[in-house]
């Protein structure tokens, strides 16, 4: 038990390391990254168990908790919102799933559930991540999304970039939707053949100009094989080939591990030179624990961590059951809220800050 908990607690410690570690220059630690809070937990059951022992080899494992509590405060927090009558900002960041295109639910009424969602929330600012509208004028053959919205929520300025078009009427990709005037567009092309992206729209708040970041990070695209395996893993039933299928996961893994640090890099780098003050939203597709998290958020605030809830997790799939949506703000901005939605309609939950200059 002794060696199973040193085990542990070097596991820990690296996972906690692991955001400073770039994969580009070793991608083992992100794995340990990636199981932060599992470890986390383990540490905190080997503390208890030797406790009641009253055995001093609880003391390693209480130096291990206490170098790890200020990472595990980014997965969960307890606060209260900040009441003003100042004028607020409300943003929102949340990943459509294309509105459940493909009925993926098999809810013919989800899209209708999820305009009706954004529509309650009623964001200033909307960034959508897997986003898709149609022109068509075939009713059958898909919908528009971007006239949709910018009337249900009232805001008649947006900023749409595509990464994938199919017969010059159905598109594939980011969209920012605003109530203020978007005076500059810009985007940012990762080198990948994903439907990742990120796109920068300068916005006149009260005068000033603000810059809004909206991003969709590489994904692990778990093959259907692969999500049928962790299913199997989780619920304990015997799974098929699980040499070879671990194999493939952990092949998956790596890969967006190294692709998403690319992204980030080139995120970071431009992010440098903006001189407005920034919000940046989007799908991470990794964790608070992760280099891509701690180089995004180096320079900015999380609005979880300042006026977040609970777990706080915005993936509503099966794996992994983490926060991997974010909005950062500059720290010229002031948090007063965030809130997640109760529900979601596709496999993100909608989240929502509410900020103020």
């Amino acid at each position: 038990m002794l060696w199973l908990h040193y085990f542990i607690i070097v596991s820990l410690l690296i996972g906690v390391t692991a955001k400073y570690i770039s994969p580009l220059l070793f991608w083992l630690p992100a794995f340990f990254g990636l199981a932060y809070p599992f470890l986390f937990l383990l540490n905190i059951l080997f503390i208890f168990y030797w406790l009641i022992q009253f055995k001093p080899s609880v003391t390693f494992g209480l130096i291990a908790l206490c170098i790890s509590i200020p990472t595990a405060f980014r997965y969960v927090q307890i606060s209260f919102p900040t009441k003003s009558e100042a004028k607020q900002i409300k943003v929102t960041s949340y990943n459509s799933m294309l509105f459940d295109l493909y009925n993926w639910k098999k809810q013919k009424e989800n899209r209708n559930r999820i305009l009706n969602n954004l529509s309650e929330i009623g964001p200033d600012i909307l960034c959508v991540q897997e986003f898709y509208t149609s022109e068509s004028t075939d009713p059958f053959n898909g919908y528009n999304n971007t006239d949709t919205l910018t009337s249900l929520l009232n805001a008649p300025y947006f900023h749409t970039e595509y990464t994938t078009t199919l017969r010059e009427t159905d598109h594939w990709g980011v969209a920012t939707f605003s109530k203020y005037p978007i005076i500059n567009k810009g985007k940012i092309i990762f080198k990948t053949r994903s439907n990742n992206i990120c796109i920068f729209s300068d916005l006149i708040i009260d005068k000033d100009t603000v810059r809004v970041y909206n991003v969709h990070l590489q994904s692990i695209s778990f093959s259907k094989g692969d999500n049928k395996f962790l299913d199997d893993v989780i619920s304990e039933k015997d799974a098929a080939d699980e040499m070879q299928n671990s194999k493939n996961i952990l092949r998956r893994l790596k890969r967006a591990f190294v692709k998403r640090t690319n992204q980030v890099d080139m995120l970071v780098t431009h992010i440098k030179t903006c001189r407005y003050k920034i919000i940046l939203c989007g799908d991470f597709n990794d964790t608070p624990a992760s280099y891509t998290y701690q180089q995004l958020s180096k320079h900015l605030n999380d609005a979880f961590v300042e006026k977040g809830t609970g777990f706080g997790k915005t993936y509503a799939g099966k794996w992994p059951q983490f926060r991997i949506d974010y909005i950062l703000h500059d720290k010229g901005l002031k948090c007063l809220n965030y809130k997640r939605s109760d529900e979601t309609f596709t496999d993100h939950f909608a989240i929502t800050a509410y900020l103020q200059k």
